[in-house]
């Protein structure tokens, strides 16, 4: 009994959190209220606040439904060591680059996170700390993919004088502007269609 409780607090969560992502692409975050997500969800205002205290917390956990695992995947693609016979620390950030847009290709959810987060949100008064956070994660990516130019330096892979540190900062900056441009483009016509060949360009950049 205590088990099938559980089960349905799980499902009802998962339910809020699917609302509230449907509702903030549809009306924005700020025009979105907690009660639109309850009927939207077809539960109880009262169900919505046992989840969640308020709509910050309810986006927070919206973005880490799907950021988590991108981060999961990143420290495998980006650190990862089970090739250290052919390292290739480049390709290891070219495959991150391509990964994270090809999720956003195949993957509604992500996709759709991705446009609220970038779109339909204004990161202040409560959700003021929701951009920190989002800034943190930030700060870990780049010093993340330093750690990966640093390698690809040792091996001589980049024919820049740029430090690891600069090359990890201009990556991060190219790729988010990427992603904020991919996501508007619904149409497909101007970025999505041409990401590839743009984050094959970037590391070529790089490459001695």
């Amino acid at each position: 009994m205590v088990r099938k409780t559980k089960e349905d607090a799980a499902i009802t969560r998962q339910r809020i959190i699917d609302a509230a992502r449907e509702m903030f692409l549809l009306k924005g975050v700020s025009r979105t209220s907690l009660e639109q997500i309850a009927s939207h969800a077809s539960v109880t205002r009262g169900a919505v606040y046992w989840h969640f205290q308020n709509k910050a917390e309810l986006f927070h956990a919206m973005r880490e439904e799907v950021y988590l695992p991108l981060i999961d995947r990143m420290d495998d693609t980006l650190l990862g060591n089970s090739d250290e016979a052919n390292p290739d620390p480049l390709g290891r950030i070219r495959k991150h680059l391509e990964s994270t847009i090809q999720i956003l290709d195949n993957d509604q959810t992500t996709r759709a996170t991705y446009e609220v987060m970038m779109t339909k949100c204004e990161y202040v008064d409560e959700f003021a700390d929701v951009l920190k956070s989002i800034l943190s994660n930030c700060s870990g990516l780049v010093h993340k993919m330093e750690q990966a130019y640093a390698k690809a330096q040792e091996i001589g892979q980049v024919g820049t004088q740029l430090t690891a540190a600069e090359l990890a900062l201009d990556t991060h900056l190219f790729f988010s502007g990427l992603l904020h441009m991919w996501v508007k483009d619904t149409e497909g016509t101007l970025f999505r269609d041409r990401a590839m060949q743009l984050i094959d360009a970037h590391i070529k950049l790089r490459k001695k």
